[in-house]
């Protein structure tokens, strides 16, 4: 073989393929009219019902033996954005397919919050990859052999942020990890990815290179964490901690428990037994910034709905199962009894709110049973929100709170029960306190017919002095009325980015909320 002969070979084994180059696929890149940025979750279905959903960065690569060449009409098809109909009504594009081709669709937002990218499992940038271009995180196809994550929590935890999730689906069986997943990351300017592009996860690995487990217990049942802080022990050294549950199913709890991060394992440990009907006790969202009461210093916690649950802002109290009080209207000592629960009332007939031990709080869903029952009114509660279209109540789920420096306000960014979708519409509200009241939301984030559970604001992430704010929650087919999983994107985490300063933000700023006999129809998401 002579030597001109073995470059020649040299060459044409290290040239990329065409796949790898994106020459044999057809490049469909769907943006945002407004901003020009790529759309993730879109679907784009041929006439014989072949289905694309475009990537991260809004990026489809098409391939099908029998359509190259060729004309192809694409059903254009996303939750909160849509795509203008034709002169007989389909919402779609015809172009013009060759290998090596490309077509960009631009989609109009009707989100107020931007769809930014998928944030958890397989493929987040596949089609990138396809494609040969270039992506901006580390793992865009697998990491750690991820490819279905429920319900964040996270906090900024020595230097770096500290996620963790529940539930995990693997390539490998059906049955995944049920002990809690964890990953750390870099601050954004501090090694870390501009929020607005990604985030590289680092799990925590066993030695298959699956996640492995954030807390062992001997008992069986999936393991969910809950109420993820930062609190000062005795010696003034920050602590992660957090409560947990052992699930049977989503309404049979079989253990509760406080947990206490090891970093030597790097793993928690259990430190504390909890009743699994405690009325109060580590729940829900932790909110990141301490507020102080009375001259106490307190971690906030936002169960079933903006902040309802708190305690000392020590490593003590939070172990501490009597230090957890609740924000109610319930008397002191009691439970919610449908229309026999006992309300706090003054001699005036005044509702009582207030922070009470051995007493939970109340869900928007329980509120709206008291209220439909005559016990109570909305405008007792500070915690039912209005829509600012309607001027209807909006029965929250689960929600966030966070200060915001841009507003210097406290920021919701709440899940509504029963809305359009079952689980899939997202608000945001802002009030002068955590506690409320919270008067005035607009709808952010609108699904059709498809959940988005848990969602979670990050203000680690808020740019701008706060005037962008980011948040994730899990995207998924369970309890939304349909029996049609998105490919990849099902069972993760999607982020989203809301521009505080949005002008259709305005009625919530100035808290204007009409009545809902005189409120003009609602338009938009």
């Amino acid at each position: 073989m002579t030597w001109r002969l073995a470059i020649l070979m040299m060459l044409a084994l290290s040239k990329p393929s065409a796949a790898a180059d994106g020459d044999g696929y057809f490049t469909i890149e769907v943006v945002d009219e407004a901003t020009g940025r790529g759309v993730p979750l879109v679907e784009l279905e041929t006439v014989n019902n072949i289905r694309l959903y475009t990537d991260s960065a809004g990026l489809a690569a098409f391939s099908e033996p029998g359509l190259m060449d060729q004309n192809v009409f694409f059903y254009v098809r996303s939750h909160g954005y849509e795509y203008e109909k034709d002169f007989i009504g389909f919402a779609g594009r015809q172009l013009e397919i060759r290998p090596g081709g490309s077509a960009q669709i631009k989609i109009k937002r009707l989100n107020v919050a931007e769809r930014l990218y998928r944030s958890t499992g397989a493929g987040i940038y596949r089609d990138s990859v396809l494609l040969g271009r270039q992506v901006p995180i580390k793992h865009p196809l697998l990491n750690a052999k991820v490819v279905g994550l429920d319900s964040v929590q996270a906090s900024v935890y020595q230097g770096r942020i500290y996620w963790f999730w529940g539930d995990t689906n693997r390539p490998a069986y059906p049955l995944g990890s049920f002990s809690t997943t964890g990953a750390t990351s870099h601050l954004p300017g501090k090694g870390g990815l501009d929020p607005a592009v990604g985030v590289d996860h680092e799990y925590f690995q066993n030695d298959e290179g699956f996640v492995r487990p954030m807390l062992v217990r001997p008992e069986k049942g999936p393991l969910w964490t809950d109420a993820l802080c930062v609190v000062p022990d005795e010696s003034g050294q920050e602590r992660l901690v957090a409560g947990f549950i052992r699930v049977k199913s989503l309404s049979e709890f079989l253990e509760r428990g406080i947990m206490v991060w090891d970093d030597q394992k790097q793993m928690f440990e259990k430190q504390v037994d909890l009743p699994v009907d405690i009325p109060a006790g580590p729940m829900g969202q932790a909110v990141e910034k301490r507020w102080t009461d009375g001259g106490v210093e307190y971690q906030l916690f936002a169960h079933w709905g903006p902040p309802n649950i708190r305690v000392p802002a020590k490593l003590a109290s939070f172990l501490d199962p009597a230090s957890y009080e609740a924000y109610t209207p319930l008397a002191p000592g009691a439970r919610f009894d449908g229309d026999k629960t006992r309300l706090d009332r003054d001699p005036a007939g005044r509702l009582v709110w207030g922070w009470k031990r051995n007493t939970p709080p109340l869900e928007n869903r329980q509120q709206e049973l008291l209220i439909k029952a005559g016990l109570m009114t909305v405008d007792e509660s500070p915690l039912i929100p209005r829509d600012v279209e309607t001027g209807q109540p909006v029965q929250l789920h689960s929600c966030t709170v966070q200060w915001n420096e841009h507003r210097r306000r406290w920021v919701m960014i709440a899940l509504e029960y029963d809305g359009s979708s079952k689980l899939g519409e997202v608000w945001y509200g802002e009030a002068d306190s955590p506690i409320g009241p919270w008067r005035a939301v607009r709808k952010v984030v609108t699904h059709n017919k498809y959940s988005f559970y848990n969602p979670r604001h990050h203000p680690f992430f808020d740019s701008e002095g706060g005037r962008y704010i980011y948040f994730e929650g899990t995207f998924a087919n369970s309890i939304s009325g349909t029996d049609v999983q998105t490919p990849r994107y099902d069972y993760n985490q999607v982020m989203y980015r809301l521009d505080l300063d949005d002008p259709r933000l305005e009625p919530v700023r100035a808290g204007r909320v009409p009545s809902p006999s005189s409120a003009a129809p609602a338009t938009g998401p």
